[in-house]
Formats: structure tokens, C-alpha cells, sequence
């Protein structure tokens, strides 16, 4: 099976529009699932990365946590070694850390992306990871 198939049988979410490419690496693609912040205090997307894409640096007011649903990436939060991740791994974020996330150079990644306390306001998105520093990621 190769990979693409194997991603294919592991989104459990609908994969979405292509992302923003102003705050993108790389194709990506977004579904929101919850957008009622207001009763819930959180939203919540769907995002696949396809081999090698990630997001720029960016913050959040509120925090991030993200359920990573399948195949190979990464998050780092600056200052801070990258922490590879895989289906079940959890990744906290807490408010206002510097941070991107995405797939790693030969694998697609998809996370479900929920945006915590959205009320103090949406992602502040900052320049894009060097490709020097994502090409030298261990």
C-alpha cells in the first residue's frame, strides 16, 4: 500500500479546502469541524499536510492542543527542540508560545487543530521556519 492510500484510509475527518498559502510551506488543507466558540470556548479543524508542508511560526492567545490523527510530523516551540509526532500523540500549547507544526519531509500528517479560550482573539501568524532548519530536523 503505498502512502497516499494509507493516508486516505486514516483521515477520519473530511480533509477540507486548501489552506492559506500566506501562512503555509507546501499544500494543506483545513476543515472546520467546530466553530461555535461562543458555547463551546473552542474551535476545532481538521488539517493534512502533505509531505514536507508545515505552517509559519505563529501564536495563539488562547493556547493550541493538538490530537495528531495520522502519519509523520513535527511541532516546535521556540526555543525548543522539534518533537516528532505520530497518530495518538497530544501536543499542549500553552498561550501565546511561538510554535509551528507540520509533516515531515516523507510523510503526510493530519491533526485535529483546537483553538482554546478563542475569545482572547485568533493566531498571530509570523514568518515562515527557515528551510535550512526544517531540512536539518532530526
Amino acid at each position: 500500500m503505498n502512502q497516499s492510500n494509507e493516508l486516505h484510509e486514516s483521515i477520519i475527518f473530511p480533509k477540507g479546502a486548501k489552506a492559506d498559502q500566506d501562512h503555509f510551506v507546501g499544500a494543506a488543507w483545513a476543515e472546520t469541524l467546530i466553530s461555535d466558540a461562543g458555547t463551546f470556548n473552542c474551535m476545532v479543524w481538521n488539517v493534512t499536510f502533505e509531505p514536507g508542508a508545515r505552517n509559519n511560526w505563529h501564536r495563539h492567545p488562547g493556547g493550541q492542543i493538538l490530537l495528531v490523527t495520522g502519519g509523520r510530523g513535527y511541532y516546535q516551540g521556540e526555543g525548543q527542540p522539534a518533537r516528532e509526532l505520530h497518530a495518538g500523540d497530544v501536543v499542549k500549547i500553552q498561550p501565546d508560545v511561538k510554535h509551528w507544526h507540520g509533516a515531515a519531509p516523507d510523510s503526510w500528517f493530519t491533526h485535529l487543530a483546537i483553538g482554546t479560550n478563542p475569545l482572547k482573539g485568533g493566531a498571530e501568524w509570523l514568518e515562515p521556519l527557515p528551510d535550512a532548519d526544517y531540512r536539518n530536523l532530526k
